[in-house]
């Protein structure tokens, strides 16, 4: 690698590698390949045509789970680059973290769940590890994307204040510094652009953001009162507020490595919290607008309606395909007697976009929806 890593990234050389041996390409990295692996794949395509928070077809402005995954790569890429980590692996991650989620976003994770609670529910990290590691087939020797071990260990150990997932195939406390980068990058990006998505439908306004201090403090900075097109100032706060976030979990986790006197791999693995995070002011700010956009947007009605609707149209889905295998792709019959009926029905579904979920939905029930 031409970038210059610290003792802690993690490298080729002190990788555990892939499942299946490979032989080493002639001009790219290993996890160069496990990022083009996950780019090419069909579950990174589809994340195009999966709920962000608006449902995609809507309107063109707002993020997709695939525009979302591009900026958490983008925003992990910064952060990684700065504390001398290793930069491809941190972007495989981002771009990955996303795979698992079913159509309609946290609604239809919510739902499968339900479905699926007599046959072990349903997570969406578990899944994205089960897509790459198995759903996913475009090679003759394996099924999966072979990936290397620390880009699959960063997937499952992916967290945030709605994801807790542990995977139970990894006995490392924690994943590498660049799964961490991921993690608070996701965070970042999420509460950042879903901001300016909501701003923009006129969900939420300047007004109602009054209190909440990350907000006007970046408004202030970008004198954004001065610029008169509301969408120039709707986006130059929202990306305030992101560099201003990324800047400071930079300096805190460089201050973080450095007093845990974090050396090696192996000493990010066993430190039980991470250690690329915020400061304690800005866990408090970011905090604060999370909440707000729970309360203020994400229960808003506009975009509760369709959460109402997703679990009456998965499990019909569910139900029918439970009774006729034969309606799945004959790679999904095949899954069955190894990962269970209801298991690979669950996920075929959860690999649905949007659009094919309900338009399979009226070509079975013969209605329109």
């Amino acid at each position: 690698m031409s970038e210059e890593l610290a003792g802690y990234a993690i490298t080729e050389t002190l990788s555990q590698g892939r499942t299946f041996e490979e032989k080493p390409h002639p001009y790219r990295s290993d996890f160069e390949r496990d990022r083009d692996r996950i780019i090419h794949c069909s579950a990174f395509r589809r994340l195009e045509g999966k709920t962000q928070v608006f449902t995609p077809g809507l309107d063109d402005y707002y993020r997709t789970r695939l525009t979302h995954s591009i900026e958490v790569a983008q925003i992990g890429k910064t952060i990684a680059k700065a504390l001398k980590l290793n930069t491809t692996l941190t972007e495989a991650i981002c771009l990955a973290h996303d795979l698992g989620h079913p159509p309609f976003g946290h609604a239809g994770e919510k739902a499968l769940n339900q479905i699926m609670t007599e046959f072990g529910g349903f997570e969406h990290n578990q899944q994205t590890l089960r897509t790459v590691d198995l759903l996913e087939h475009p090679y003759p020797n394996f099924n999966g994307l072979n990936l290397m071990y620390e880009t699959r260990l960063g997937l499952a150990k992916h967290r945030s204040p709605y994801d807790k997932s542990q995977h139970a195939n990894f006995d490392e406390p924690n994943c590498p510094l660049e799964g961490q980068v991921a993690d608070i990058a996701d965070r970042i990006a999420y509460n950042c652009h879903d901001l300016e998505d909501g701003m923009r439908a006129g969900l939420i306004t300047s007004e109602q953001l009054e209190k909440v201090k990350i907000f006007t403090e970046a408004r202030n900075q970008t004198d954004a009162e001065k610029i008169e097109d509301n969408t120039i100032r709707q986006t130059r706060t929202a990306k305030t507020i992101i560099d201003n976030l990324v800047s400071d979990c930079i300096n805190t986790s460089k201050k973080n490595l450095t007093e845990q006197n974090i050396k090696t791999p192996k000493d990010v693995y066993y430190h039980k919290e991470n250690l690329v995070t915020l400061s304690t002011e800005n866990k408090a700010k970011l905090s604060e607008l999370e909440k707000f956009l729970l309360e203020n947007f994400y229960l808003h009605n506009s975009v509760t309606e369709t959460t109402d609707k997703v679990k009456n149209w998965l499990e019909p889905l569910f139900e029918k395909f439970c009774h006729q295998q034969n309606l799945m792709p004959l790679y999904f019959q095949q899954l069955t007697a190894k990962q269970g009926l209801q298991r690979t029905v669950c996920d075929y579904i959860a690999g649905m976009t949007d659009r094919f979920c309900l338009k399979t939905l009226e070509k079975i029930q013969g209605t329109t929806l």
